[in-house]
């Protein structure tokens, strides 16, 4: 019997993520809070763990302590038999410099590489929310015989200028032809003419290929060091690039309506949509899947508690997620999503919204479609997404479709 292939992870969660400001002011983007008790990270990782790796890598430099805390307190495998999840922070071993691009953080971390000696490397972002089996895509790669695959999802073709766009050889359909970054005229797939393959992120290679490329692009002055902007096209122009449609992938547990859920929440505006997906009574994305969890940090904390106010006015929420540790006292929830202990109080009224770990909402206050960060503290009768031009008047963000943001440890009177 052959020896079974040695399978290697990295999860590449070195982002600063600008366009999530302020969430991502005081940490990295992989640690941004999620669904209430989760950080962004958790997917990639529960999905690369639900799929049986157990030698896994989190590359990390942009403001990265709350990030490198959540991994070594969250996730410990089990090392007697060798299994681990590290993060690796910038290390500096080519010069006093830190990571340029997602390729050259992999080439700056190949020790990792000569010291494991995989013959496989699955490389993931850790901000994106979705489910995948990974050892299925494995296979796909293997069999592909080409030097990477590269995960990608269906999008209408009306988005396709928001993503990296696969095109594939109609007589090869397994086969990248063209990687087309944001394209303005896009083509069909052949067997849906108003969908493309749009790039996932996620990738699988042939280990000594990887370690080759990535110090051939290094050595490359016009390049961008990135991975899907550098990397892949290499594969491609070489004929050497395969896909792996996500609708071939098949996750225990998952539903017609959530099986090929995808987000990238790069964004304010993604951010507070993939928050909606989950609170409607059929989840777009089902966090109640028992048999792939998404695991996180399970606090020693009281369950959620709804009680009536001083004179007897009921605590209440609709289509709502309340973690562990919130207080909801004669207030008003809806299609909101509370992270640990946070407090509402009388009178209050909470829509639309997601509030972050310890913010406390006192009595009468409106919070209406906005994101409120760890420990902010909304006065009583104060008012937040209410009065845009109030709010921008404050400091606080406000996008362009009307969602107010509030900075971790601020208040609003």
């Amino acid at each position: 019997m052959a020896a079974a292939k040695k399978i290697f992870g990295i999860v590449l969660a070195g982002g600063e993520g600008k366009r999530l400001m302020p969430l991502t002011e005081d940490r990295a983007k992989p640690a941004v809070p999620f669904g209430g008790g989760y950080r962004l990270i958790d997917f990639a990782l529960s999905n690369l763990v639900n799929s049986g790796l157990t030698q896994l890598v989190v590359l990390t430099q942009y403001k990265s302590h709350s990030l490198d805390r959540h991994v070594s307190q969250t996730w410990r495998l089990d090392n007697m038999l060798g299994s681990y999840i590290a993060s690796v922070p910038a290390q500096q071993r080519l010069g006093k410099r830190w990571f340029s691009g997602s390729a050259d953080a992999i080439l700056q971390s190949l020790n990792l590489l000569r010291d494991e000696q995989p013959d496989i490397v699955v490389v993931v972002g850790a901000d994106h929310v979705y489910r995948m089996d990974f050892s299925q895509m494995i296979e796909a790669h293997e069999a592909s015989g080409a030097g990477v695959t590269v995960a990608a999802i269906r999008q209408p073709i009306g988005l396709a200028d928001q993503f990296g766009v696969i095109d594939t050889d109609p007589e090869r359909p397994d086969r990248i032809k063209a990687f087309l970054e944001k394209p303005k005229n896009p083509v069909g797939l052949a067997d849906s003419p108003g969908e493309v393959l749009a790039s996932m992120g996620n990738y699988v290679f042939d280990a000594k290929v990887l370690m080759d490329a990535v110090q051939r692009d290094g050595d490359d002055p016009t390049s961008v060091h990135d991975m899907g902007g550098s990397i892949v096209p290499w594969f491609v122009d070489r004929d050497q690039a395969a896909v792996y449609d996500l609708n071939r992938n098949e996750v225990p547990g998952a539903t017609e309506r959530d099986r090929y859920y995808w987000r990238d929440v790069g964004t304010i505006d993604s951010f507070f949509d993939a928050h909606q997906d989950l609170v409607a009574a059929l989840p777009i994305f089902n966090l109640y899947n028992e048999d792939w969890p998404i695991f996180t940090q399970q606090r020693n904390s009281p369950p959620a508690k709804f009680v009536r106010d001083a004179d007897g006015g009921i605590g209440t929420a609709i289509d709502s997620i309340v973690s562990l540790g919130c207080i909801i006292a004669g207030a008003h929830l809806e299609r909101s999503v509370l992270s640990p202990w946070v407090s509402v109080d009388s009178g209050a009224k909470v829509v639309d919204s997601i509030v972050f770990e310890r913010a406390s909402i006192g009595a009468g206050a409106v919070v209406r479609r906005a994101i409120l960060d760890k420990n902010v503290v909304v006065a009583p009768g104060a008012t937040v997404g209410v009065d845009h031009a109030a709010d921008r008047a404050r400091g606080f963000t406000v996008t362009d479709s009307g969602i107010t943001v509030v900075g971790k440890d601020a208040r609003v009177d």
